[in-house]
């Protein structure tokens, strides 16, 4: 593990020779660079150097003061610096959350590509928050009143409700739901009603990645944020929201290693 001032990285690296870019690995909310765990080999053994960031507030990053205040732009700071940290710009691959920082980096730097995997759409959380309130209306109330996200990850079957497709095996849901972690309150707040994509402002290219079981954010709001950006819709069959993890996580690599080898 390789520590960038409070930022915790985590990296494979290839046996072999390497390719032109590396890829820089971007979680979302609950998550940390521990959900690229199966990625990181994956794409070594394919050449790519990769590298994880735990962003402040998560895996073994810390943070000064309370998660539940992190906002997006420290969150694009903790980026910038992991991009700085590598010896030759990366392609991002980022998720959620993440994607949303990704995006918004985007606007002031340039990387030779991003591929985003259910990032946060152009209309931000604001569908999300109504379906994730109907369907879990007691672990959104919660998550209110105590200003954390955790509140919706805290029990085991909401957790893999929201992000793993229903045929995941018991046991990796038990590993990934003991790692999950509250967030930052201030931040959803900001998905929710100032920080949105803005393609436009992005010059870099772009694959999005969509899971047709994804319940967070749907198929066709990923859709708009693809034409957006000028590309096509990149879809997982039965992926759900964690792409990276659950049965479909080799389909999700595969698709995000043909889209960074085109960029």
């Amino acid at each position: 593990m390789l520590r960038l001032v409070d930022l915790a990285i985590e990296s494979a690296l290839p046996a072999g020779k390497t390719r032109l870019h590396p890829l820089l690995f971007v979680h979302g909310a609950w998550h940390g660079a521990w959900c690229w765990e199966r990625f990181l080999p994956w794409f070594a053994a394919r050449g790519w150097e990769s590298h994880a960031v735990d962003l402040r507030g998560h895996g073994r990053s810390p943070v000064r003061g309370s998660r539940r205040t992190i906002r997006i732009h420290d969150l694009i700071s903790d980026l910038g610096e992991a991009v700085d940290s590598l010896d030759r710009p990366p392609i991002l691959v980022a998720h959620s959350m993440g994607g949303l920082v990704a995006q918004r980096f985007l606007e002031d730097r340039e990387t030779p590509g991003a591929v985003l995997l259910a990032p946060v759409p152009l209309g931000g959380v604001t569908r999300t928050t109504l379906v994730t309130a109907a369907r879990h209306p007691l672990r959104f109330l919660q998550a209110t009143l105590t200003l954390d996200l955790g509140a919706l990850v805290k029990d085991r079957k909401t957790a893999a409700d929201l992000l793993l497709p229903a045929d995941t095996d018991p046991i990796e849901i038990d590993s990934i739901w003991s790692r999950l972690r509250g967030d930052s309150y201030l931040a959803y707040l900001e998905m929710l009603f100032t920080v949105r994509p803005r393609p436009p402002l992005v010059s870099t290219p772009v694959v999005i990645v969509a899971g047709t079981a994804d319940r967070i954010f749907t198929v066709a709001a990923q859709q708009r944020t693809a034409r957006a950006y000028g590309t096509e819709l990149v879809v997982i069959e039965g992926g759900a929201h964690d792409l990276m993890l659950g049965p479909r996580w080799e389909a999700a690599a595969t698709a995000v290693e043909a889209a960074a080898s085109a960029l």
